[in-house]
């Protein structure tokens, strides 16, 4: 498998996630079409809103709860609901699983004498 194909493999993963109540959630990266849903959602106002683009984007990346699929957010109103649902400890667990994804991501792609060489 060529070295793209590797990432995007990697990327549709999903990422598993307990959080401090005990909930396990399903999360996954968002893809470009994701980001353009979401930003749709959001609206042209609250999309220049970091602060809450950055919570609905956590959310956004939720795709079961429990054992429960979530569905993909379309509208403001569903986002709120869905970080209403997730909570503080839903959004800290679900940044921090993808923080550590990324981190060790980011440790795997710069080894090696040649950049992307794996280790």
């Amino acid at each position: 498998m060529i070295p793209s194909h590797t990432i995007l493999h990697q990327a549709q993963q999903p990422i598993h996630a307990v959080d401090a109540t005990g909930r396990r959630l399903v999360l996954r990266h968002p893809t470009a079409l994701d980001t353009l849903r979401l930003l749709k959602a959001a609206g042209p106002v609250l999309a220049q809103n970091e602060p809450w683009l950055g919570m609905a984007a956590l959310a956004f990346c939720v795709v079961e709860i429990d054992g429960l699929p979530v569905p993909a957010p379309a509208t403001e109103a569903q986002i709120e609901a869905l970080v209403d649902r997730l909570g503080e400890h839903g959004l800290a667990a679900v940044s921090k699983a993808l923080n550590s994804t990324e981190a060790e991501s980011a440790s795997e792609a710069d080894v090696g004498n040649l950049p992307g060489t794996r280790s």
